[in-house]
């Protein structure tokens, strides 16, 4: 394979490889496009935030156990699940000597409750912050899960890809070269120009 052979399929599989990879992904960047515009403007959505404050009681004997290990932890995190509509995971289990605090967490959602571990009484509070709280968390990957934190991780490489692929594409064409190349690096100092002058 000569040098002009080599250089034209490698041009074609650069450009296949950027169009399908672009494709493939231009779902994964309209979403983290628009979820950076709601995470940037945050403020404007705080009235969306919707608190609820929920009581109940359980029964004393799983929580009353002088030996923490033997409290019913399966049957607490069930029993708030079932009857006070939380579907999110449990962030955390907390054991005092007075008191049990089990928080449940999701994309745009807690739910905390507090019980006595005299009397089996228990505060709930659930916070939701609405369709933009779900999106902003998905974009942040906070309280999604290994799941969605993989896929975080795919479409990280699938964007560096496109973008890797760009380059290159680039650098086969004559007529663009050029001037490609100087917008790519006016973009990267204009970034480095507005952080060095207006945020550090």
């Amino acid at each position: 394979m000569n040098w002009l052979t080599w250089y034209r399929k490698t041009a074609m599989l650069m450009r296949w490889l950027h169009i399908y990879l672009s494709m493939i992904s231009f779902a994964v960047v309209f979403f983290f496009a628009i979820t950076g515009l709601t995470l940037n403007h945050a403020d404007k959505f705080v009235n969306k935030v919707r608190t609820i404050e929920e009581k109940g009681k359980m029964n004393k004997l799983w929580v009353n156990n002088p030996d923490t290990l033997k409290i019913a932890r399966l049957e607490i995190v069930e029993y708030l699940r079932k009857n006070n509509s939380i579907s999110a995971p449990v962030s955390d289990f907390r054991i005092d000597e007075t008191q049990i605090g089990v928080s449940f967490k999701g994309p745009g959602y807690a739910a905390d409750a507090f019980i006595d571990r005299e009397t089996g009484n228990y505060d709930l509070t659930k916070t939701s912050a609405g369709f933009v709280g779900v999106i902003n968390d998905l974009h942040k990957g906070r309280d999604t899960g290994a799941a969605w934190s993989t896929f975080i991780d795919i479409c990280a490489i699938l964007l560096t890809l496109v973008s890797f692929t760009g380059m290159l594409l680039l650098l086969f064409l004559k007529k663009r070269r050029a001037s490609g190349l100087m917008v790519a690096v006016f973009g990267l100092l204009l970034g480095y120009f507005v952080y060095m002058i207006w945020i550090k």
